[in-house]
């Protein structure tokens, strides 16, 4: 099976993750897409966190009735920060029978060399890309040149704009407007 991992800290889940990742299931070559939430992301403050098995249990509600959508607690029982790298290895040991793809926003190619074993992870993985808006046009070009040949990173053009993020949703929250 040709497995989607689309990883995030979903603190919390909306309808911009959840259309992506429906939109991914239906626009693409992948049987699944896996919304594996992330206990603890080595890139992003863990004290902003909500408690990992609600963030897993609000994924389940959002995704409930679609398909080839599949919350995932994957990361769970892996060693804590939660590298990239660190789950695809696990990954292909407990499911060599799949093959794996990356799904990232733009924001995240800009910042792919500073992930541990970047370089592993893009020359062994196909990565969807999910333009953002605010990621900046140049943020292409500046990773670009420092791929491997035999990358694969497919910018996902026709993918609807989701404008929110999960930064809004907890400031508005934190000011009283839920």
């Amino acid at each position: 099976m040709q497995i989607g991992i689309y990883g995030g800290s979903f603190n919390p889940v909306h309808y911009g993750h959840v259309g992506l990742a429906k939109w991914v299931a239906e626009h693409t070559d992948l049987d699944e897409v896996w919304m594996m939430v992330s206990p603890n992301n080595p890139l992003k403050d863990s004290r902003e966190l909500a408690d990992e098995q609600e963030r897993l249990e609000g994924v389940r509600k959002a995704i409930e009735g679609i398909p080839h959508v599949v919350a995932c607690d994957f990361e769970f029982s892996l060693p804590r920060p939660s590298y990239t790298a660190n789950t695809l290895h696990a990954l292909a040991a407990a499911y060599p029978q799949h093959t794996f793809t990356l799904i990232i926003g733009e924001d995240n190619l800009r910042i792919l060399p500073r992930w541990r074993e970047w370089e592993y992870i893009v020359s062994r993985y196909r990565i969807f890309v999910y333009p953002r808006r605010d990621a900046g046009s140049s943020q292409w070009s500046v990773v670009s040149g420092q791929l491997p040949d035999n990358a694969q990173i497919i910018m996902l053009e026709d993918a609807p704009y989701f404008d929110i993020s999960s930064t809004e949703i907890r400031q508005l929250a934190a000011r009283g407007n839920k």
